[in-house]
């Protein structure tokens, strides 16, 4: 007999959400965050336990929120480069343990969308979810033929709660674009509408069926590679019907060890994979975290989730795949120009401080992990450069950062020490043999591979090296410039910062006054608007002194 599971609604799951009681929700939310961060600040409470609790907070705050925050959780739980240890694990949660919803909604869902009772569609249904997450929950199933599955059935109200959630993002949107100075230059308006095209497609299975059907074509010749079979007769727009795959957590060593799997092959299988979607085959998952991915106990790597999936241009395509060359030649100028080229870098006309930092990448870490300490010896020149604002992001590149830092999380909870380099080797020799060899993409691959093979060969001994870039850097006088930049821009953005503090300090005693007057005269409504407006000068005044 069928056992349901009671569970209690979540906030965000509430039909009665308006567009006002959202953005007050989420507005009060970050600044209930951002005070209590101020505060442990100003009190110095910074103990291993303080940051725990710091992070949980964190990670149930964005649960809270509901799916369109929990979707930036997830993919800042992979960034152990940029977050301290407590933070990771709390967001880690984030993948695979959002809190399911009552697996009565999940049954009502699937016999209103089929009209036919449970148990005329399936032979069995376990009630317990396999996983949840974000946007929906996974049960497992057998059908009548015999055939294990997992049913992924999409959370109740999903699209009423993104509606109102994308018009809070694009109200702040549009307010950073009117009122605060240099917020234009990011173009998030962009970024806006290809993220909320993206998450809409996600919630439309149908899509994701489809999406899971082209990434096991592509891989049909790769064995170590796995996507689930879709079964049609069992998917609508808001249920998915997929075969039973399981296995071991992808970022899990201690399993994989125990099982035999060596962690090195699996980062070479996920990253050659990975290059593969995005260099040859210009399909690629943008959310490819630990709870989309597992292993078999053979090695295997199984792909679960298809409703981001993204696609490049051929233009695109041919441009990524210089600049993968260029940075395993660690060659700077072909790295700008082609950034510049992708329309990535905005050119300027001193591009001096851009190619040193790239260089000062690709010197340091292609070949093993960033280390955000070494940052400090270029910061002066990175705010500099930021000043000038020479980079721009376009929507879809936004997506291949984002799949290329998560599985670069991944690589890094299997090995810290891994190298990028080393990992990207199979690619490139599987493309000697590979049986595409006729197509304009392989032909570039095949014709940047042969380059990087004579660079290697011509390439001079570290010593020499560093003597022919001190010579390099003598001649343009790059240290006497650099050092004068330095100064001058430091000294301007201290009085920007400080012009800055006082105009925010001036509107927030104004608009306090304003909702005082406003409260006194019983003008209730218009006195929290007036205070939620104050509340947004604080905080930028806030940001102000703590940058000072």
């Amino acid at each position: 007999m069928l056992q349901l599971v009671p569970l209690k609604r979540l906030r965000w799951q509430l039909s009665q959400n308006s567009p006002l009681k959202r953005q007050l929700i989420i507005f009060w939310a970050i600044l209930k965050l951002f005070l209590l961060w101020l505060w442990d600040k100003v009190w110095r409470r910074n103990s291993l336990l303080d940051r725990q609790t710091r992070s949980r907070r964190l990670s149930q705050t964005l649960i809270d929120l509901g799916p369109t925050f929990i979707k930036i959780g997830q993919a800042l739980s992979t960034r152990s480069d940029l977050l301290p240890p407590e933070y990771i694990i709390a967001l880690a949660e984030l993948q695979d343990k959002v809190p399911p919803f009552k697996s009565e909604d999940a049954i009502a869902l699937i016999e209103s969308q089929f009209d036919k009772p449970l148990f005329t569609l399936l032979r069995e249904f376990d009630s317990i979810p396999l996983a949840s997450a974000s946007l929906g929950q996974v049960h497992k199933a057998l059908l009548h033929s015999g055939e294990e599955v997992v049913i992924k059935v999409q959370r109740p109200g999903l699209q009423q709660l993104f509606d109102l959630d994308f018009q809070v993002l694009h109200r702040l949107i549009k307010f950073g674009n009117r009122f605060l100075p240099g917020f234009r230059k990011y173009k998030l308006e962009a970024v806006y509408q290809e993220f909320t095209a993206l998450l809409y497609s996600e919630i439309d299975y149908i899509h994701e069926g489809k999406n899971a059907e082209r990434f096991r074509n592509n891989f049909l010749e790769e064995p170590k590679i796995l996507a689930p079979i879709v079964y049609w007769q069992y998917t609508t727009h808001k249920i998915l019907a997929l075969e039973y795959l399981p296995g071991i957590k992808i970022d899990n060593r201690q399993s994989l060890e125990a099982c035999g799997i060596d962690p090195q092959e699996i980062i070479q299988l996920g990253i050659t994979s990975f290059l593969k979607q995005l260099l040859l085959d210009g399909f690629f998952q943008t959310d490819p975290h630990p709870g989309n991915m597992a292993v078999t106990a053979t090695g295997e790597i199984i792909f679960y989730d298809f409703g981001t999936m993204a696609e490049v241009v051929p233009l695109a395509k041919d441009q990524m795949i210089k600049m993968f060359f260029a940075v395993l030649r660690k060659d700077t100028e072909e790295v700008v120009d082609t950034l510049t080229y992708m329309g990535l870098v905005e050119p300027i006309t001193d591009m001096t401080p851009v190619k040193r930092l790239v260089d000062f990448l690709l010197e340091r870490f292609t070949e093993r992990p960033i280390d955000i300490r070494e940052l400090e010896e270029v910061r002066a020149e990175i705010l500099i450069m930021f000043e000038k604002q020479p980079f721009r992001l376009p929507p879809q590149m936004t997506f291949v950062l984002k799949a290329v830092t998560t599985l670069d999380g991944i690589a890094r909870a299997l090995d810290p020490e891994y190298n990028l380099l080393a990992a990207s080797q199979p690619f490139v020799r599987n493309l000697t043999v590979s049986s595409q060899g006729r197509g304009r993409m392989v032909q570039e691959l095949l014709r940047q591979g042969k380059a990087l093979i004579q660079f290697k060969l011509r390439s001079p001994q570290p010593r020499k090296k560093l003597v022919q870039e001190l010579e390099a850097r003598l001649e343009k006088q790059e240290l006497e410039l650099r050092l004068q930049a330095i100064e001058s821009d430091r000294l301007m953005t201290k009085v920007q910062l400080t012009l800055m503090s006082v105009i925010y300090g001036g509107l927030v005693g104004f608009t306090v006054l304003a909702g005082a007057v406003l409260m006194v005269g019983e003008v209730i409504v218009g006195a929290i608007a007036i205070f939620f407006v104050s509340g947004i000068f604080l905080i930028l005044l806030l940001h102000s002194l703590l940058q000072i």
